[in-house]
């Protein structure tokens, strides 16, 4: 395996809010508000790994907030300042978190070091070598992609996800090499304080419009994002993007799912049991028989950008071809929770039109002829306002739809902003909209007896919210 990349950590000064500047060698206290996160619990587990003392708070009590109880991290969840601890060297605060929080007003107040957790991944990554995805979608997928690779042939790095790899049931994982695989989030244009050496672009649409305010924005910020690559960097972008070539850096490449004009394509692609077998073409090699047991010919293309990205770095194609198939997937990406001739289930963390589509339309080339109930949770009111006609369409690809009430996360209610807005648009699925709590009731007393014994049922269930809930009682009750 070559590489001729050389890299020396640096420690770097965390610079605060409030005037100054502390030392990450210096940290021994860190407090996170709003720690159940998935970005926020990547470097919570971070600072915990190099014996930092780590707590924080969080709305509600999740699985993650759980395995961070379990991991030594306490987590409470009631927004009280008296829970705050007296003196921690640094306090960071997630852009979801509410202004209001009575806790980071508190924290500020009190001359604290506040600072997001974008600024607190800039320091961590300024003396490494990077690796940062972005993209509207498939980021997560990619970037775990890109982190097993480089962990599973021995290449080592530091990976900082925005899921959970099945493969090691963590979002973060520390390697004595100075390589870092960072998930690039664009929401509050976070990503433009990364310097990446290799930045992955996989898609630019529109979205976060409380943020930006239009699509073109959004594709500005990744256009300002690729201007963040260091000098000789590479940028590996998705073949045909919307203003793609406005993306820049010394050196370019180009992937796709199988479009020959790229310069990384699959080809030859077969479908086998719910999972994919391949060649890669890449511009001086091919790759045969790469094996990926995962759904979503989406997900096929995600990982040609992966192994675009490995190969970049001069690991052997076998090893890479073996860390392929050695590839479990990210929970709630296209992720099978029951799967036999009478039923599969799949759940999945989609949450916009372009997600959603296809996540469904993969789905139903691999299960032809089953009938495809989806459960969908719609994410903010302002993604529901702004996408309904796209939801409505991308939705009636299912046979039958169940909306759930929206999720609301950081937002207010919007007057006239309901579920009902997408089901009325819906022109051709059967939909019904049904209460959070009243779902299981459906389960029991409505799918289960109506499903089709000869030709199987194809169950999705979808959305970024507090749907993941579900995901275990809906897999007992079916399995």
């Amino acid at each position: 395996m070559k590489s001729n990349i050389t890299i020396q950590r640096f420690p770097q000064p965390v610079a605060g809010g409030h005037g100054g500047t502390l030392s990450l060698d210096s940290i021994r206290e860190v407090y996170f508000i709003g720690i159940g996160g998935i970005g926020m619990s990547a470097v919570a587990r971070y600072f915990h790994a190099r014996g930092v003392i780590v707590s924080g708070y969080d709305r509600t009590s999740t699985v993650l907030t759980q395995a961070l109880e379990a991991e030594g991290i306490p987590v409470h969840y009631t927004e009280e300042v008296t829970t705050v601890p007296s003196s921690p060297d640094l306090v960071v605060y997630t852009p979801a978190i509410p202004a209001g929080n009575k806790e980071l007003a508190y924290c500020r107040e009190h001359g604290m070091m506040v600072v997001k957790r974008s600024d607190v991944l800039q320091i961590i990554s300024a003396g490494s070598f990077n690796i940062c995805i972005a993209g509207t979608h498939g980021k997560t997928t990619i970037t775990t992609m890109v982190a097993h690779l480089l962990r599973d042939t021995g290449y080592g790095c530091n990976a900082f996800l925005g899921g959970i790899a099945a493969n090691y049931g963590t979002n973060f994982w520390s390697d004595p090499r100075n390589v870092c695989v960072i998930e690039a989030d664009e929401y509050d244009r976070s990503f433009l304080k990364l310097s990446p050496d290799i930045a992955v672009v996989t898609a630019m649409d529109a979205d976060h419009l409380d943020i930006y305010g239009s699509g073109d924005a959004v594709e500005q910020a990744f256009i300002d994002f690729a201007g963040c690559i260091k000098p000789g960097g590479l940028l590996v972008k998705q073949h045909g993007l919307h203003r793609g070539r406005e993306l820049k850096a010394d050196r370019l490449l180009a992937y796709s799912l199988q479009n020959d004009q790229a310069d990384a394509y699959a080809a030859n692609i077969r479908m086998d049991q719910g999972s994919y077998d391949f060649d890669v073409v890449l511009t001086d090699k091919r790759i045969e028989s790469v094996r990926l047991n995962m759904g979503g010919m989406h997900n096929v293309e995600n990982m040609v950008a992966a192994i675009a990205v490995a190969d970049s770095l001069g690991i052997d194609a076998e090893l890479i071809r073996k860390a392929v198939a050695s590839f479990r997937g990210v929970r709630r990406r296209f992720e099978y929770q029951v799967k036999n001739d009478k039923l599969v289930y799949i759940d999945d963390y989609a949450h916009h039109p372009e997600e959603l589509r296809p996540l469904i339309n993969g789905a139903r080339a691999l299960f032809p002829g089953r009938r495809c109930t989806v459960i969908f949770q719609p994410h903010l009111f302002t993604r529901t306002r702004d996408f309904v006609e796209g939801f409505a369409e991308v939705l009636d690809l299912a046979d039958q739809v169940i909306l759930l009430p929206i999720y609301p996360a950081r937002e207010l209610p919007l007057e006239g902003v309901i579920s009902e807005i997408i089901a009325e648009k819906m022109q051709h699925a059967k939909v019904s909209i049904i209460e959070k709590d009243k779902i299981m009731s459906w389960l029991q007393d409505t799918y289960k007896p109506s499903m089709n014994g000869e030709f199987g049922e194809l169950l999705i269930t979808a959305g970024a919210g507090d749907i993941d809930t579900l995901v275990k009682p809906f897999r007992e009750a079916l399995a």
